[in-house]
């Protein structure tokens, strides 16, 4: 067991070298899809054992994160078509399983472990004559301190995103010219967000109405638009934040469409940070929603340091309040326009997305998946139109007032 942690590091580069001298023989083309009846995750006597079918081979890599118990899976773009994480998913030692798209080009699996269990064996069987492949995991348990030592996400320039670099200062933005705002639509990828019968995912209602909002939003000659995602693939909830602040955004406006049991929740909900989020269900929103970057492999565990956090506390006294302005103003837009909005549109929680210190920001849920009323209203392209039409008569009211706000104080 000793001899095979130590070599851990060296497992996922090791799919990488062998898949392409695989890669040079076979010449492989063409996405490799999921097989689901090669694929099956099961007990195997204190661990687990992992089938995945592919048609055809790929470079993979694997690793572990701690808090909770991870193995992440990361594969060279693969078609998940077909497989059903309820059949695929069998026995107690691995309780959840998700699987999408990660960055683009990349795929990644992530499953959520019982207990701290350690990777004993690791194999892509590729056969010679059909090319067809079935990479095969034996996991074992293991202690909580030996997990800990061997978790983290290796850095590799082939798989990963690049290293943050130093902004170069925004320009001054002419009074007159559109404010920028960036449409955070949540999810994406590997999360697909809150999920409804019908096949229908938060991810897929949530881009294609940023994309819709956004439209309108350029249209009216008063806003210019950025989207954190513009297709179905991960992006982390320090990513969509950074992405922001490297556009230089006036505006940051997170758009999700949650479901939740907790009062029968339903209606247009406008949220702003809060330390302590404003009742169970807020707080159960801001708990999935961080909790969906988790378990999609990202360590958000950093924090600021006493100096920073000082300082971040000072651009909030003046960030806070034109959020506060911001959602008022979006909320008083729905309203106009006539719902349907939550009996409590304006609430406080503490989403990660809205953390930003120095832009103005919100966090949208368009509706319910939960709700019948929401999840056909959401399908409905007018309805979707004239939500979006009224969210943009809001941020022409918050501009004014903001702007006017703002003479004052400069006087």
């Amino acid at each position: 067991m000793g001899r095979l942690k130590a070599s851990m590091a060296a497992l996922w580069l090791g799919g990488l070298s062998l898949m392409g001298s695989f890669a040079s023989a076979q010449e492989f083309s063409g996405l490799a899809r999921v097989t689901s009846e090669a694929s099956q995750i099961r007990d195997a006597g204190r661990g687990a054992e992992v089938l995945l079918g592919l048609s055809q081979g790929v470079p993979y890599r694997l690793f572990t994160l701690d808090d909770p118990a991870r193995l992440v899976l990361d594969f060279q773009e693969i078609d998940w078509t077909g497989l059903n994480a309820d059949e695929f998913l069998t026995g107690e030692a691995i309780t959840s399983v998700q699987f999408g798209t990660y960055v683009p080009g990349w795929s990644r699996m992530v499953l959520e472990l019982s207990g701290p269990m350690a990777v004993e064996a690791a194999e892509l069987e590729v056969d010679p004559v059909t090319a067809a492949a079935v990479l095969k995991l034996a996991l074992a348990p293991s202690t909580p301190e030996d997990f800990a030592k061997g978790a983290g996400a290796p850095q590799d320039t082939r798989w990963d995103l690049p290293a943050p670099q130093a902004l170069d200062e925004v320009p001054p933005r002419d009074e007159n010219a559109p404010l920028l705002v960036v449409l955070d639509p949540g999810h994406g990828g590997i999360d697909p967000g809150a999920e409804a019968e019908g096949g229908v995912v938060e991810k897929d209602l949530m881009l294609q109405f940023a994309l819709e909002l956004g439209e309108i939003l350029v249209r009216s000659g008063q806003f210019d638009v950025q989207v954190t995602r513009d297709g179905d693939y991960f992006v982390s909830l320090e990513r969509r934040t950074a992405l922001a602040h490297q556009a230089g955004a006036d505006l940051f406006i997170s758009l999700h469409a949650d479901s939740l049991t907790q009062g029968h929740a339903h209606g247009t909900t406008v949220y702003i940070l809060s330390e302590e989020a404003s009742d169970v269900a807020s707080a159960s929103l801001a708990e999935r929603h961080d909790r969906a970057d988790l378990l999609s492999g990202t360590d958000l565990s950093h924090t600021d340091d006493l100096v920073a956090g000082v300082m971040l506390d000072l651009a909030r006294q003046e960030t806070q309040p034109r959020s506060i302005a911001l959602a008022q103003s979006l909320v008083a837009g729905l309203q106009q326009q006539g719902g349907p909005v939550n009996r409590k549109p304006l609430r406080s929680a503490g989403f990660s997305v809205l953390k930003s210190a120095d832009i103005p920001s919100v966090l949208v849920e368009i509706g319910f998946l939960s709700s019948d009323r929401d999840l056909a209203n959401l399908l409905n392209p007018e309805w979707r139109r004239q939500t979006a039409t009224a969210m943009l008569k809001g941020l022409i009211d918050w501009r004014i007032e903001d702007e006017a706000r703002r003479a004052l104080v400069r006087q």
